[in-house]
């Protein structure tokens, strides 16, 4: 639950305490806002609201200048310092503070003038329990979808910074080895030039995969990507994943184990299932120690499906754990520097994991290996296309 702070202010002990019994035990859910992807993170929330009486305008300052509320209920008529004054002398600490002007002597000119100071609504005296709810649930709702764009701003930038450094690295690589190739670096003979191919076309590949997984972040978060929900055999499935890796595998003599029920049907997008075993698949082998092994397992789980891949591999440690979801993030150590990725994987899978009602989990020892557990629950209502 998500708790406002709401500062009343009125001359009139009786009113504020009026105002407080209301509001403190009102509930309320503010549902996901229009245009935001039906993801984790963007579930309904239930908002619950603690509520201070202050009976000066003097009084509100000093404590709006040490902790400002989310939203202020603020009357007109004040002893001292009028309700217009406390909007003029607002500290900028309040910027993100809604005021809702109260008054008894409700005028158009009043109201005009509470909100050319910065007043966000205007309540009439007296006013009744219900429109006293309905004012605060608008301004609550305000404040939540102004947190939520900041925040998506935020997000947004960060995003964008990553992205451009993510992808500056391999550019600048490759254009320095088409001019290796165009100054011929290394002489006049070409065969001598196969590494430095090699390398460019390791760099082309890692871009096209950064950007493919990019793209497919991008549908998932902003709800344009078309679900093909259809009955599977998740067994079929995962053997396709690890056939995809089977060669990278057997170069360094790693042992691919499959363990599964000769089928298992769930109803998913067959692109998604795909995209959660070919990531976890081919993180266990990339991450492997040469002559390790990954273990694929698949089972029934509580009306769902559990997946668990295991491998032998470099593993991790608590600090490297705690961030490995994130947006492009890959554990950079000294056992990874060689290993390419886009750093947006796990977080497609986490992504994708909760369009099913899921979750994954992940153990992990230094040296020892890394288990991650992927628990599917079913297509979510209201976010999916059924075929």
């Amino acid at each position: 639950m998500v708790t406002l702070r709401v500062m009343v202010v009125d001359g009139e002990p009786g009113m504020c305490a009026s105002v407080e019994q209301v509001l403190s035990t009102y509930k309320f859910v503010v549902a996901k806002m229009d245009g935001e992807p039906s993801v984790e993170g963007n579930q309904p929330k239930e908002i619950g609201l603690k509520v201070e009486q202050v009976h000066s305008g003097e009084e509100a300052l000093q404590k709006i200048k040490a902790a400002a509320p989310d939203i202020l209920l603020l009357d007109h008529t004040l002893p001292g310092l009028s309700g217009i004054e406390v909007l003029k002398r607002l500290p900028e600490s309040a910027a993100n503070m809604l005021t809702i002007m109260t008054t008894a002597n409700a005028s158009i000119e009043t109201a005009v003038k509470a909100m050319r100071h910065g007043s966000y609504d205007f309540l009439p005296k007296p006013f009744t329990p219900q429109e006293l709810k309905d004012v605060i649930r608008k301004a609550c709702t305000q404040v939540l979808q102004s947190r939520r764009a900041k925040e998506k701003k935020r997000i947004r930038f960060g995003f964008i910074w990553l992205l451009v450094h993510e992808l500056k690295a391999p550019l600048d690589a490759v254009s320095n080895y088409i001019d290796m190739l165009s100054g011929r670096a290394l002489g006049e003979d070409l065969k001598r030039y196969g590494e430095v191919i090699e390398r460019s076309q390791l760099r082309l590949k890692q871009m096209q995969k950064l950007t493919t997984d990019l793209l497919e972040m991008i549908k998932i978060e902003s709800d344009v990507k078309i679900r093909e929900i259809v009955d599977l055999d998740l067994t079929e499935v995962a053997v396709s994943s690890l056939e995809l890796v089977e060669l990278q595998a057997a170069s360094r003599g790693i042992a691919l184990n499959l363990q599964a029920p000769a089928k298992l049907p769930f109803r998913a997008d067959r692109g998604e299932i795909e995209m959660i075993l070919n990531n976890l698949v081919s993180n266990a082998v990339k991450y492997n120690r040469d002559n390790g092994c990954v273990d694929l397992s698949l089972s029934a789980h509580e009306g769902g499906v559990l997946i668990v891949v295991s491998d032998t591999g470099i593993g991790m440690n608590e600090a490297e754990l705690k961030k490995l979801f994130g947006e492009f993030t890959r554990i950079k150590n000294d056992k990874t520097k060689n290993i390419l990725g886009s750093g947006l994987g796990l977080s497609i899978i986490k992504k994708l994991v909760a369009l099913y009602g899921g979750e994954v989990k992940v153990e992990s020892v230094p040296d020892q290996g890394s288990t991650f557990r992927v628990v599917l629950r079913g297509p979510q209502a209201g976010i999916l296309e059924e075929t």
